[in-house]
């Protein structure tokens, strides 16, 4: 090929490679090992290698009027649909993220067979609750009503999140003031996510978010387990310390006790930030929360 760039030295490539192979590990190492910020994936979806098949299917799509009311979509390459879809939530105490940095998570589901949509939502402190999860609405929201657009199936959206984002998917699901009676959602799954966290630690990321509001009730996705509830998958690392085991267990229980449908499952030796990265392609050696989420989510599909 005459008119192709000349390829790099092979010293300059090394370096490249070995830069990148640096930086990868460094971001990894510390999420593996159960570090409980968020700073840890820091450009660690810049350098982390995609899944192959996949395609980013629209960019900076606004559902609302807002700059952070925003959302990117992404689908496998050459699968016009109709394909099931997830809407998925990025964590960050609520306070921190952007959905350019979940491309690896959204890649990674989306070679799977799913049209996955990543939205942003405001932030704390210039909002507390209920503005996230009003977002959260108006995402699904926007996509039960455009999503066909981008060859995902309207009747087949599901919610997915990591952390906070887990907190928000979750109440989408279960508390129907947010999606209405004719709720699109028609599965869940939450990843290291707080379902039942009060009373808040004061001062901290849940005080912050939701210390104003006078019934703190109204604000646990457990209040609102009950009958005839989306199926709901809970994704929890027994390391993790900064969203404890017990809100996946509490409300596994709770859900099955009224009759709903709803599965958890605990990875040994996973904090926080690790259970999120093993979703990402060097990584899923350390827990099957990719494998196990797919089986979730196509289980309906192969009745």
């Amino acid at each position: 090929m005459p008119n192709s760039p000349p390829s790099p030295p092979i010293s300059m490539r090394s370096a490249s490679s070995l830069s990148r192979r640096a930086l990868l590990a460094a971001s990894a190492s510390a999420a593996l090992a159960g570090c409980t910020s968020l700073d840890a994936l820091n450009g660690l979806n810049a350098v982390t290698p995609g899944d192959g098949d996949t395609e980013q299917r629209a960019v900076d799509i606004f559902f609302g009027e807002g700059p952070r009311q925003a959302l990117d979509i992404y689908g496998p390459k050459d699968s016009p649909g109709p394909l099931p879809v997830i809407v998925f939530f990025y964590g960050g105490s609520w306070a921190s993220g952007r959905r350019q940095d979940y491309g690896f998570a959204a890649r990674a589901l989306a070679a799977r067979g799913f049209v996955v949509v990543v939205p942003d939502y405001r932030l704390v402190p210039a909002y507390a609750f209920p503005s996230f999860v009003e977002d959260g609405a108006s995402a699904v929201a926007w996509t039960a009503a455009n999503i066909a657009n981008h060859g995902g199936d309207p009747a087949r959206i599901s919610v997915m999140g990591h952390s906070a984002g887990g907190y928000i998917a979750l109440m989408l699901a279960l508390d129907p003031q947010w999606m209405g009676q004719d709720n699109p959602i028609t599965a869940a799954v939450g990843i290291a996510g707080p379902y039942d966290f009060y009373p808040f630690v004061p001062g901290g990321a849940a005080d912050q978010a939701f210390g104003h509001v006078l019934d703190p009730a109204s604000t646990q996705p457990i209040t609102f387990a009950g009958p005839a509830k989306p199926r709901v998958l809970l994704l929890q690392g027994e390391d993790d310390d900064t969203v404890g085991p017990h809100n996946a267990r509490n409300l596994k229980a709770a859900l099955t006790a009224a009759g709903s449908r709803a599965e958890a499952i605990f990875y040994p030796g996973l904090g926080h930030i690790g259970i999120l990265l093993a979703l990402s392609k060097p990584f899923r050696g350390k827990a099957k929360v990719l494998e196990d989420a797919t089986r979730f989510l196509l289980s309906e599909e192969t009745r």
